[in-house]
């Protein structure tokens, strides 16, 4: 009897940020937890063509883009390709944003003021999943 191996993909990280500071501090935390980066871009048309070209797994977008708001990549990419998780990333994390994001499709969204390193648990979360 052979057994088959597979190997799982890394998990695939897009980044949709601004401030170079920042990614850079992204790129950290998607590598400490075991994944890749698909990709950034720090605008929004940019940001829209690339993720539909890469197909990431998960996307941190931030929400306010100097071109406009990440809720316009999220409109975009969502009624395109629902299946990539969408993680909304800004200080901006009042209750009528965080209801707006969850209807237009985002998984999740994370308080960069108060829950940057939460972007690790995500990722270490779709990966658990991902392997089942």
């Amino acid at each position: 009897m052979q057994t088959e191996q597979i190997s799982a993909a890394p998990v695939r990280v897009f980044v949709v940020e601004d401030s170079p500071r920042i990614r850079e501090r992204l790129d950290e935390l998607i590598a400490n937890a075991g994944a890749v980066s698909a990709g950034h871009a720090a605008n929004v048309g940019p940001a829209t063509r690339l993720i539909l070209e890469t197909h990431p797994d998960i996307v941190i977008l931030d929400l306010q883009l100097a071109d406009g708001s990440g809720f316009d990549v999220l409109r975009a990419v969502h009624d395109v390709a629902p299946e990539i998780e969408i993680y909304l990333f800004t200080n901006f994390a009042a209750d009528p944003y965080r209801q707006l994001a969850e209807r237009l499709g985002a998984r999740g969204f994370i308080d960069k003021s108060r829950e940057f390193e939460r972007v690790h648990d995500v990722i270490v979360q779709h990966r658990a999943v991902a392997a089942h």
